[in-house]
């Protein structure tokens, strides 16, 4: 049976079209960036972070924001240990604090694409820093690519970066329940999301021209790669690793 040129091209979208769909399934999905950070610092011992550990739920059901939360531990020595505490993640948070020229750190805490934080509970804050951090040109462009426990990672400078670029992967839990039984919150139970249990630094590039590596992270849970200026800087780009 012979096709028009009309029918030619649609059949060659459908081909092209499964093609590109087996590729995909064959060699991992992709995914660009243009997502926006937001780290809550959080504890299970902490009785004011249970409203912004919902909060950072609802985030993680959107595709324009990577929700993280990374929990600390100076709050294990009040009756419960939080068992995804981090000493890292403390370390991390009082960065932070150091490089916004603060002397605390608290909990409740989030921080928005790596500069603005937000302490306490404030939905209305942290959605209008959302969406001006979407708003905002960066000078990046990021790449990622996931084949079993290899991530592919490659960027490329659309603009000026002046400081060195801190390429990262963040590796999370989608969610956990738990119940507490001592502590602050003693007796509730409650749902935690995108869960932390690895942070790791895997290399540094200069912002200049195309940067392309591979990271091995075992198992198969989610991975988040941020690209972040040095020190405590500006997040740059992100993207998921599903």
């Amino acid at each position: 049976m012979s096709l028009g040129g009309g029918q030619k091209g649609m059949a060659m979208r459908r081909l092209i079209g499964t093609i590109l769909a087996a590729w995909t399934a064959l060699a991992g999905a992709a995914q660009a960036d243009g997502a926006v950070v937001v780290e809550l610092y959080t504890s299970q011992g902490c009785s004011s972070c249970p409203p912004a550990d919902a909060l950072l739920g609802e985030l993680a059901g959107r595709d324009d924001v990577i929700a993280l939360a990374l929990h600390v531990d100076y709050w294990d020595y009040i009756g419960w240990a939080d068992e995804m505490a981090r000493p890292e993640h403390t370390a991390r948070q009082k960065a932070y604090a150091i490089a916004s020229g603060k002397r605390m750190v608290y909990t409740p805490q989030m921080v928005i694409g790596g500069v603005d934080h937000v302490t306490g509970y404030k939905p209305m804050q942290v959605a209008d820093l959302i969406r001006k951090h979407e708003a905002a040109q960066h000078p990046v462009t990021l790449s990622v690519r996931r084949e079993d426990e290899r991530i592919m990672i490659e960027a490329r400078a659309t603009g000026p970066v002046d400081v060195p670029v801190v390429v990262q992967v963040a590796r999370f839990l989608p969610k956990r329940t738990v119940a507490i039984k001592r502590g602050e919150n003693a007796g509730k139970t409650l749902d935690y999301h995108n869960i932390v249990d690895l942070w790791a630094e895997i290399g540094e590039w200069n912002g200049r021209g195309t940067y392309s590596a591979t990271a091995r992270v075992a198992g198969d849970q989610p991975v988040a790669v941020i690209l972040q200026e040095a020190g405590h800087g500006a997040v740059l780009a992100a993207a998921r690793a599903r």
